[in-house]
């Protein structure tokens, strides 16, 4: 207890060096070089500013505000390091209004942790434990009255201020917010993401230059006076089936002889496959794919979609359906609360919608009921619409193949080989293998009630689902020895994408670059819907063979993909990363160019001027 009692009358010291060796782990599992001397340049001034306030105006209390203080930077650190695990970026205040999904998601939260990351915490126990019991009231009152220097107070307040904001000055034209909050420091960051978006900074460009010539500039998208199948299926049923975490190289991918998915092999062969289609999903991950995929716009750059846009009367693709003769509905097992659903579906348009009060909670995989009864219920209401009098669109969102995999042992329809075994891989591999499953049930009940020759069907990958940043060494070589070469960025955004459009489609395997952007334009060229007087940041995957996709959230402002690479930023475009979309290796062939950089971030920044610019949604 003595050398608790010496250690904490150097209250300063010992808080410092305590959040300081909590500031290095983060720094070791977020950041390529780990913790060095610039951690501490970076980091101790920050605590050392709060700390001269609590010395300031605490009082008698100043112990229990240091451990307080201890408490919500240890928070802080943990958190970044949970968020990077899945994100692969530094979490921001933004986050917090997802807060309650961790509750609701916990086997995904709790999947990323590593057990040693709960030691952050050990301290402030042991801490609280003994200094708060009521026999050390005496240690408690002589710590946070030892006397403090005044003048030489003030003169660490200011220099640790100082430094802050050196730290943070020369930092602020980063592109890359990793690098950012590396050289910023990471709680210096955090306040500076405050301040940088109350400032209002960005610049909003006027409606009337937002038009689809400057879009098409931009990407370089040549629309044809008369474009190939413009009203090819006309009449036809839309049917958009989102499969949760499915990523493209599962399509063909044989373990032990064994076909990790039958049915969507079997699809992939018959009608067309794009291999180069990606995700353009941000923080709200399967709610931003039902937004962009029915939108056309790009994901809010902090923001979920759910969360940033639903105010606003937004163009969609339900409305341009329904504009032309359609009835439209969306189908998902969760709740319509999760997700703020409840506010984006009205936002998007949607006729109706079922969810988990009309699914109930059945043969429970994941957040609801199994994907088996999700198409087995959706089946029958699409018959019943399509009884009807009118052409429907409907949209399907499986979720059993949702993180962590944790899918039910009376599930599990794949022997995966022993290395396997206890691997966010294997897990993965046999929560999608179910998944397919239930997809071919779907399928073969389309075919046989005769909605599949009479309706464009469309199925894609919501977002990734093994992410880069969480996989440990094992799993990286299981990963390398199915796909051939290391699992990189591309591998991991890319999605599968297949379309079935009766009379138009054929059995072909399709490489041009695409995203989640283009379904929009894509089923309003087949159905011969006009799009004259909508905005929209994709292009008809039909008539367009070259692409430009900007992405957001899981990689730094600026990133890109292109019809040959993932552009990764850097601090700026000339010191960014190039990594081929075939094999996911860095690359210096035939790299992004600078134009291709600007055009992108400009996009963006259209897209978020547009959405800014629209009414409100009364």
């Amino acid at each position: 207890m003595s050398v608790l009692m010496r250690l904490l009358n150097r209250r300063f010291i010992y808080f410092t060096v305590v959040i300081m060796l909590k500031s290095f782990l983060a720094w070791f599992v977020v950041f390529d070089e780990g913790p060095s001397i610039m951690t501490m340049v970076t980091e101790i001034p920050f605590f050392w500013a709060v700390f001269c306030i609590i010395e300031w105006l605490a009082g008698k209390r100043k112990l229990l505000y240091y451990m307080i203080t201890n408490l919500l930077m240890t928070l802080l650190y943990f958190t970044v390091l949970m968020y990077y695990k899945y994100y692969g970026i530094i979490v921001t205040y933004h986050a917090l209004r997802q807060a309650d999904k961790v509750t609701q998601v916990g086997n995904s939260t709790y999947s990323l942790l590593d057990p040693y990351y709960l030691f952050v915490f050990l301290d402030i126990l042991v801490l609280a434990a003994i200094v708060y019991r009521p026999k050390y009231k005496s240690i408690r009152q002589s710590v946070s009255m030892k006397p403090v220097n005044k003048i030489g107070l003030s003169v660490l307040f200011v220099v640790s201020v100082a430094l802050c904001l050196f730290n943070i000055w020369p930092n602020r034209a980063s592109m890359n917010e990793n690098k950012q909050a590396e050289e910023m420091g990471i709680l210096n960051y955090e306040v500076y993401t405050i301040f940088a978006d109350t400032s209002g900074d960005e610049e909003v460009i006027d409606k009337s230059e937002i038009t689809q010539d400057a879009i098409n500039s931009l990407k370089g998208v040549q629309v044809p006076a008369n474009p190939k199948y413009h009203g090819a299926a006309a009449g036809k049923n839309v049917i958009i089936v989102q499969m949760e975490s499915f990523q493209d190289f599962l399509i063909d991918l044989k373990i032990d002889g064994k076909e990790i998915t039958p049915n969507l092999n079997k699809l992939a062969h018959s009608i067309f496959h794009y291999n180069n289609f990606y995700t353009m999903v941000g923080q709200g991950t399967t709610s931003d794919a039902e937004f962009v995929v029915n939108t056309s716009l790009y994901v809010p750059k902090h923001e979920a979609a759910t969360d940033k846009y639903v105010a606003k009367q937004l163009p969609s693709l339900p409305k341009l359906m329904q504009a032309n003769g359609y009835t439209t509905a969306t189908f998902h097992t969760n709740s319509v609360e999760f997700w703020n659903r409840k506010e984006l579906y009205p936002a998007l348009g949607w006729e109706h919608y079922y969810d988990k009060q009309f699914f109930g909670d059945e043969d429970h995989v994941a957040f609801g009921a199994s994907d088996e009864v999700l198409f087995s219920k959706s089946l029958e209401e699409l018959k019943k619409m399509d009884q009807g009098d009118k052409p429907f669109y409907a949209q399907v969102i499986s979720m059993s193949a949702h993180h962590p995999f944790d899918l039910p042992e009376a599930k599990n329809r794949i022997d995966l080989p022993e290395a396997f075994d206890d691997t966010i891989v294997g897990d993965y591999i046999r929560s999608q293998n179910y998944a397919d499953y239930a997809i071919g049930q779907f399928i073969d009940g389309l075919k046989a009630s005769g909605l599949w020759d009479d309706s464009i069907v469309l199925f894609y990958g919501d977002h990734q689902g093994l992410s880069l940043y969480s996989l440990d060494g094992h799993e990286q070589d299981l990963l390398h020895d199915m796909i051939g070469h290391e699992y990189g960025y591309a591998d991991m955004f890319n999605i599968a994408f297949m379309m079935h459009a009766p009379g138009v489609t054929y059995p072909s395997t399709i490489t041009d670059t695409g995203g989640e952007i283009d379904i929009l334009p894509t089923v309003a060229n087949l159905t011969g819907v006009s799009l004259k007087d909508q905005v929209y940041f994709g292009q008809d995957l039909l008539n367009n063979t070259s692409n430009l996709l900007p992405m957001r959230h899981f990689l730094p402002t600026g990133s890109v993909i292109t019809d040959s690479n993932v552009f990764l930023t850097g601090k700026a475009f000339d010191d960014g990363s190039n990594y081929k979309i075939e094999d996911s290796t860095k690359t210096t062939d035939n790299p992004t160019t600078q134009p291709q950089y600007e055009n992108a971030l400009k996009l963006l920044q259209l897209s978020d001027s547009y959405v800014k610019q629209l009414p409100d949604r009364k």
